[in-house]
């Protein structure tokens, strides 16, 4: 398992983490710092300007998931990674690429008083090469330097705080407390189980092209529902990867059911088949969308999301999907409300229609 140590810059993560792995039999630290400072010297410098942070960088995201399992399927035992992570969909990303892996992650927050946390941070002293970038120059006077970064971090913090991190994570207030009495808590809470495994599920990753299903389903104003994964990034319509030996629209009809609780009375009529082309590490696959029809207020009002898979849902316009979805699936919605307009089905490659 994965013990996660999350908090603000200078929460006191790394220190913590280095007292945890003496009090946990058979673990090891991995801090994805490591990560981050082999990437600004292997990137080309154009890219790595494009982003304020590395963690903005998927190829960070991903090397942290797959650096974090070949290390346990190394040295098994407990895996405990102090990192912060203030934006819920690098969470959602990399704890549902560990879950794929079944891999279950015990996610801790250090939490002192804000006030205990500035004070730390003005004291604190980074090598100017930090990886991370914590060192970058806002401004300067004369000799002074003002470094601003992890200030803003702590605002950053204070959003992540107020919205989703005080109810993701088990919070251990580290005001008063050494980073040893910080540990000691934390292997006694991991011991009791006290901190339970984050609630995230991912499927796991395919080893081949895949066949996906999705369902299209409306509301009495014709707006298309979407539903908030908590495993990738940007908004998706219900549906899933077909299992062996299932037929697609059938596969739809089961993920609809599964993902929000609605019984669909008959199988959906098909919409789109859009093929999308292999970009490793991604294989690719066909995409069908299906037409489930309106759903009539009350349909609408019994919808029951499961935790794990799906944050929320929402009915949207068109336009208003164009700011929620990634801008392929974006692209397959498009064509499949023409075809459902049209009354015929579409063929799309990469969402984009082939043929007459």
């Amino acid at each position: 398992m994965i013990v996660w140590i999350n908090g603000a810059f200078g929460a006191g993560k790394t220190a913590t983490a280095r007292e945890l792995i003496e009090l946990i039999p058979n673990s090891t630290l991995f801090d994805p710092d490591v990560i981050g400072g082999e990437l600004a010297r292997l990137l080309p410098a154009k890219h790595l300007a494009e982003v304020t942070d590395i963690q903005d960088l998927r190829i960070w995201r991903r090397l942290v998931v797959d650096t974090a399992a070949a290390l346990l399927a190394e040295v098994g035992g407990v895996l405990v990674v102090p990192a912060t992570l203030l934006r819920q969909e690098y969470r959602d990303e990399i704890f549902g690429g560990l879950a794929a892996r079944r891999i279950p992650v015990r996610h801790v927050l250090l939490a002192p008083a804000e006030t205990i946390l500035r004070e730390r941070t003005a004291r604190r002293e980074t090598p100017p090469d930090s990886p991370d970038g914590e060192m970058r120059e806002i401004a300067e006077t004369g000799e002074t330097v003002v470094r601003q970064w992890p200030y803003e971090h702590i605002e950053a913090y204070r959003t992540a705080l107020a919205t989703w991190l005080a109810a993701d994570a088990h919070p251990v207030d580290t005001s008063a407390l050494s980073a040893y009495e910080a540990a000691v808590r934390i292997a006694e809470a991991v011991r009791t189980g006290a901190v339970e495994p984050c609630d995230i599920v991912q499927t796991p990753e395919p080893t081949g092209e895949t066949v996906a299903a999705g369902v299209l389903l409306f509301d009495e104003d014709d707006r298309v529902l979407l539903v908030d994964p908590t495993y990738k990034a940007g908004w998706e319509f219900p549906g899933g990867v077909v299992e062996p030996g299932e037929a697609p629209a059938r596969a739809g009809v089961r993920e609809v059911a599964e993902e929000t609780g609605i019984q669909l009375p008959e199988l959906p009529g098909l919409l789109v088949v859009d093929w999308e082309a292999p970009a490793p590490p991604a294989y690719g696959g066909l995409r069908l969308l299906f037409d489930g029809g309106r759903l009539d207020g009350a349909e609408a009002r019994r919808m029951i999301l499961p935790g794990p898979e799906l944050r929320g849902w929402r009915f949207v316009t068109e336009q208003e999907a164009a700011g929620l979805m990634p801008p392929v699936r974006y692209e397959r919605l498009r064509w499949a409300l023409r075809a459902r307009e049209r009354g015929a089905a579409l063929y799309l490659e990469a969402g984009v229609p082939v043929g007459s």
